[in-house]
């Protein structure tokens, strides 16, 4: 299918901004008493605002999402990538930085939410860790802040754009005025796909239905959900995690359908998560009606001993299995097992499963970042579902840098070469950096995105909670130099004037917070009795 872009049409392309100076000008020679409202500020506020709700905003972003997935299939030099947020300023800084680097675009940029980086710092009740404790409000609540600084963003770039207009006119320079206008029609909004995590739904079918709404109504074009138990969830990365049979997770990828389906969302998008590489117990056993349905398929993985008259335990639950009656093990904890060495054929059949349930991408959560081992997985899945693609955790969870001089180490010893004086438990050390071994493991590392999105058909790469650990490390530097000998100068050499060198928006805060904005405002409201906040003694001239 070919899918377009929709939801701003009718404000953005060629004579756009003329065509909303016509519209104005028509509606107001209908009101007569509209006194002092004039057409070219209408105009601009409207084009200032394109996204009028946030369903405007996941059905826009919707569609650019599935055109970026048929673009995908066609060719994986064109995957997509984001950063997890979890503050809308970090997500709108993120945008006005990519849009700054790579020629006023953001073409397969997206952004992710991280429901780690909720609970770790948007919870009422504080850092919580991973396991679904903070409140399922807060989800559609960031959703809604990050689209709030991205509009912003918009709206103040924008407004820079539509000051040099005025001044161009002023200065009676038509080509510069034709060039503003040109750029105005041809805007490209900060406002791009969110993949949201809606964890493991919070609750049943119709809690993840409520939620799902939610998320969708904030902006939300793509939910992510994971088949962990919901009261039982944990970290993709931490031990203890429980999945579900997968009529239990079908139930809830239908909800999420449902909720986009309902709001009027039809290209919405649905990742599928399975935890099943690192996840050795379930909660419950599935129900199965003959041999070789789903239930069938899921309890075949169970770790199960034949029992006999003899060894009967009393309340012991019996499953038929190849016309055996076999007893699933169960620990003190209620969880049955499944067999040692099922994980990859587990996360298989679950993919499959999804994609053939209304899925629309994967997410396989592994335990390292390892191209052959996620790409093993995908063969598989493709030979029953060939476009079947991947959202990919590169997540800070993994030690980037000792995984890969572990892979290239042990590639090295395969291929007979010497590793003599490499020692492999201590790849780690800072004295490793600069040998041929550490440079090929960065290597690696370098062009991991685009050699996964070939070989193992991951569309999507996104970092959970870097941001995390960016405003960490920042914060640390900042605090030693400032509180420190550095004094001052900590934060003037390595913050403001880094700021001012490499053409940070933010270094202007009170642009950055609208206030050039709100001083147009009221030239439109109050006229030449506006009391501006940008006069001549303003300290932000001091930056140019």
């Amino acid at each position: 299918m070919n899918y377009q872009p929709r939801g701003i049409s009718t404000l953005q392309g060629p004579g756009s901004y003329q065509n909303e100076v016509e519209a104005a000008q028509a509606l107001l020679k209908t009101q007569p008493t509209w006194n002092g409202v004039t057409a070219e500020a209408v105009a601009r506020m409207r084009l200032q605002n394109r996204f009028r709700t946030g369903l405007d905003v996941a059905r826009y972003t919707a569609a650019l999402m599935r055109a970026d997935m048929a673009a995908y299939d066609n060719d994986p030099t064109k995957y997509t990538q984001s950063l997890g947020c979890w503050h809308g300023f970090i997500a709108q800084q993120k945008l006005i930085s990519v849009k700054k680097h790579f020629g006023g675009k953001t073409d397969r940029t997206y952004l992710y939410l991280s429901g780690w980086m909720i609970a770790a710092l948007r919870s009422e009740f504080g850092p919580l860790p991973d396991q679904s404790m903070h409140e399922k409000t807060s989800v559609p609540a960031l959703i809604e802040e990050l689209y709030t600084f991205l509009r912003q963003a918009d709206s103040r770039e924008l407004n820079d754009i539509f000051r040099s207009l005025d001044a161009a006119r002023k200065e009676g320079d038509k080509a510069k005025e034709k060039e503003l206008i040109e750029k105005i029609d041809n805007f490209q909004t900060h406002v791009v796909p969110v993949i949201a995590d809606i964890d493991a739904g919070f609750g049943n079918a119709e809690a993840t239905y409520l939620l799902a709404k939610k998320m969708i109504e904030a902006g939300a074009c793509a939910l992510q959900i994971e088949n962990q138990v919901s009261d039982e969830k944990q970290c993709g990365h931490q031990d203890g995690k429980v999945t579900v049979p997968h009529e239990v997770f079908i139930a809830k990828i239908r909800a999420c359908r449902h909720a986009f389906l309902e709001l009027g969302v039809e290209d919405g998008v649905i990742v599928t998560r399975t935890d099943s590489l690192g996840a050795g117990l379930t909660q419950q056993i599935a129900v199965s009606h003959k041999p070789g349905d789903i239930g069938d398929q899921y309890n075949s993985f169970l770790d199960c001993e034949e029992i006999t008259a003899e060894n009967a335990r009393n309340g012991d639950v019996i499953i038929n299995r190849n016309g055996k009656m076999m007893r699933p093990k169960r620990l003190p904890s209620n969880l049955y097992q499944f067999r040692p060495g099922t994980g990859e054929d587990r996360c298989v059949l679950d993919s499959i499963t999804s994609l053939q349930n209304g899925a629309d991408l994967l997410w396989i959560e592994t335990e390292k970042p390892h191209i052959e081992q996620i790409a093993k997985m995908v063969d598989r899945i493709r030979k029953v579902i060939p476009n079947a693609k991947l959202a990919y955790n590169n997540s800070p969870s993994f030690n980037w840098t000792l995984n890969f001089r572990w892979q290239v180490y042990d590639a090295m010893k395969e291929a007979g070469k010497d590793v003599s004086k490499y020692n492999r438990a201590e790849l780690m050390k800072p004295e490793y950096d600069d040998t041929p071994l550490a440079q090929e493991a960065d290597e690696r590392i370098r062009t991991f995105q685009a050699d996964s999105a070939k070989r193992a058909g991951i569309f999507h790469h996104l970092i959970t909670l870097p941001t995390y650990h960016t405003a960490a490390l920042s914060t640390d530097n900042l605090a030693k130099e400032y509180f420190g000998d550095q004094g001052m100068l900590g934060y003037v050499k390595n913050v403001q004037r880094a700021e001012i060198r490499q053409g940070i928006a933010c270094a202007k805060h009170q642009n950055m917070a609208g206030s050039d904005i709100g001083d147009d405002h009221k030239e439109y409201f109050a006229g030449e009795a506006a009391l501006k906040a940008g006069g001549a003694h303003n300290t932000m001239n001091q930056f140019g």
